[in-house]
């Protein structure tokens, strides 16, 4: 059965703002139980290793869904995200789908992490899946395929929206955004209503649009992989 390889970020704080960040817990919980339910195996890994931090905001009882708590209560699963594997040392061969979760601390640390684009790069021309949700997408920028174009220039896909990163009231504290940024490598940029659950397949390259879609990301993947068994 397939391997699946979540990538987190290692940065816990905004550089020039005197506020936390981090892994958006939720992304990464409706993204895994999807993969638990139906008996796969998954690791987690960032660009660092080990503790990733998960965003306050992201665990506010206005924001934490009852699978959330379920989660975060999990010792098991915690302790993954407080021991992730190093990118530097992943196998990408022994992984079939790759998923970028987000949070706003990715901006800082995704972008330019070649280990993390080699991997991808690796499970892609292995015809493997390449993911991500929300902020995620920023992990895709860099990405080149076998060819050495950039994976996504041409490809329809989702990420963190403007209007959504304007609704957040962050759009000013990040030193670009994440559409803006999908455009600028000639991917197709696609969106739904803010805060909606929005999930986009173009060949094997499967995103999300914020931190409502990280289930819809993984049911697609999913079926994916059961047509391919």
């Amino acid at each position: 059965m397939s391997k699946i390889l979540i990538a987190v970020t290692s940065v816990s704080k905004y550089p020039e703002l005197d506020r936390a960040t981090g892994l958006w817990l939720g992304e990464a919980v409706h993204f895994a139980d999807e993969f638990y339910k139906n008996g796969y195996e998954i690791d987690f890994v960032s660009p660092k290793g080990g503790y990733t931090p998960i965003d306050p905001e992201s665990l506010k009882a206005e924001v934490m869904t009852e699978l959330d708590w379920k989660y975060y209560q999990d010792t098991e699963f915690m302790n993954k995200l407080g021991n992730t594997l190093k990118a530097s040392e992943i196998n990408p061969d022994l992984y079939d789908v790759i998923y970028y979760a987000g949070g706003h601390g990715v901006i800082w640390d995704f972008k330019d992490d070649k280990n993390l684009q080699e991997i991808s790069h690796k499970v892609y021309t292995n015809h493997g899946i390449v993911s991500s949700v929300c902020h995620g997408a920023i992990g895709l920028l860099n990405i080149k395929d076998s060819e050495d174009n950039f994976l996504i220039n041409g490809k329809e896909l989702t990420g963190f929206s403007n209007s959504e990163e304007i609704e957040a009231g962050l759009d000013q504290h990040v030193p670009y955004l994440t559409e803006d940024e999908l455009k600028n490598r000639g991917a197709k940029y696609v969106k739904e209503a803010n805060w909606s659950s929005y999930a986009v397949q173009d060949d094997r390259l499967v995103t999300g649009q914020n931190p409502q879609s990280g289930q819809a990301v993984a049911i697609k993947i999913i079926e994916m992989l059961n047509k391919q068994d």
